[in-house]
């Protein structure tokens, strides 16, 4: 029996960074691409102050955010006619296929750990820049 595709418990170690379609920058986390995940996806997330995403959506995934430091203010709907904001300590989730827009308006870091049910860290992100516009920050 060969025991190499056999699924086995990993360790990352976040160090290594990567560029998202959203115009943000992400920490290497839990994915296919770094351990073979088939239905999780989860890294870390830190906005700088005044950082903002492109409008996107995540095609038939959900996601689930959990704020570790700093608040964040996310618009979403189909217009971003809805906004809240996230706090340290709170936990937001995002339904499959709903336009959101996250921004950091504070003066101090944000920093959130995110996870998808897509395993894979970019494939489900669709840009929405017809609606970028709509939220001035």
């Amino acid at each position: 029996m060969d025991t190499s595709l056999k699924p086995t418990c990993r360790i990352v170690r976040p160090s290594n960074t990567y560029d998202g379609k959203q115009g943000l920058t992400y920490f290497e986390g839990i994915a296919a691409e770094t351990v073979g995940s088939k239905g999780i996806c989860m890294h870390v997330l830190t906005l700088p102050p005044g950082a903002r995403a492109k409008a996107h959506l995540h095609e038939s995934h959900e996601t689930a955010i959990y704020c570790l430091s700093g608040s964040a203010h996310t618009w979403y709907g189909d217009r971003l006619e809805n906004h809240v904001i996230l706090h340290a300590g709170e936990l937001m989730y995002i339904p499959a296929g709903v336009p959101h827009l996250p921004a950091n308006l504070s003066n101090a870091p944000c920093t959130a750990i995110i996870a998808r049910t897509d395993p894979n860290e970019q494939e489900s992100v669709v840009l929405l820049p017809e609606l970028d516009a709509l939220v001035k920050v």
